[in-house]
């Protein structure tokens, strides 16, 4: 006999890890500290000096006709100099969809960031910025056991051959162990376990102090319980949903329902109601058998 699986048991706000969407998010979206918790993150994951940014949180891109697919950033980083401006896409990304869906879904994520920095009759794309596409993964999406695989458009004629499209895809591996360097291997631990005994280094000591003062603000507890609520209200709706459509795919085996009888169905609220009708409606066997059962 199979053992039950057992539920898994809602974190706390305490026990989440940098690496979870939501606390990179409140971290960020602070606004005493966010820009400079992701100017220490972006300065210690690149392994180079990260200048003063803005930062903008959990942004949705809307789309132009609604059939069509929208995304929402997770945080974007801006960075501008004089000279140059740099935006950096942060997104943690903790369930494996597979290489080809990740790379594609990526793909399109830049296409969505890039319309939004080139204005209306713009003939000069090298007003572009730098896009810095960067993933935060704990598991390996290629399989090599790298810390970190940074990807760039080449030819493959002449690898050599610069070809300055600003466009990156940088992957940090959490569980990875070649590649990379000490400082980044510290930093992925802390990430994927952002406790007090990972904060090894002055830079993370400072994301760590960051990160305890966001898990004790009220307003972030509060919107960590309306975050749970909002999923679970959205699990049960779908649950919900796909219950009324078992109860009637199996009512149409016997015949065609009427809008009366639809409109019932699909009113009923109650769980446990809508289960017991599951089940009459497998083996009641007429639409009249179960209207008077029901």
């Amino acid at each position: 006999m199979r053992e039950k699986r057992k539920p898994c048991r809602k974190r706390s706000l305490e026990e989440l890890n940098v690496i979870d969407d939501f606390l990179m998010n409140a971290a960020a979206s602070d606004p005493e500290g966010g820009a400079e918790f992701c100017r220490l993150l972006l300065s210690a994951l690149l392994e180079r000096n990260i200048t003063a940014v803005t930062v903008n949180t959990q942004k949705v891109l809307p789309v132009y006709t609604p059939e069509l697919h929208g995304i929402r950033m997770d945080v974007e980083v801006r960075e501008e100099t004089e000279t140059i401006l740099n935006i950096y896409d942060i997104e943690p990304c903790l369930y494996h969809a597979g290489v080809e869906n990740l790379a594609k879904r990526n793909r399109f994520y830049q296409g969505k960031i890039d319309s939004r920095y080139l204005a209306g009759g713009e003939k000069d794309y090298s007003h572009l910025p730098n896009l810095y596409v960067i993933m935060i993964l704990p598991f390996d999406p290629f399989g090599k056991d790298y810390m970190v695989y940074r990807f760039r458009n080449r030819c493959e004629e002449l690898p050599e051959l610069d070809y300055p499209d600003g466009l990156r895809y940088i992957y940090f591996n959490t569980r990875g162990r070649k590649g990379g360097s000490p400082d980044i291997r510290e930093i992925l631990d802390y990430l994927q376990k952002s406790t007090e005994e990972n904060a090894k280094t002055d830079t993370l000591q400072n994301l760590h102090r960051h990160i305890q003062k966001v898990k004790v603000r009220p307003e972030v507890k509060e919107e960590y319980m309306l975050l749970e609520e909002k999923i679970n209200y959205e699990r049960n709706d779908a649950k919900r949903d796909q219950t009324i459509d078992y109860i009637i795919d199996f009512l149409k085996d016997y015949g065609e329902l009427s809008e009366e009888l639809y409109q019932r169905i699909e009113a009923e609220t109650d769980p446990d109601t809508l289960k017991r009708w599951v089940k009459l409606a497998a083996r009641c066997g007429s639409l009249n058998a179960f209207r008077e059962q029901m």
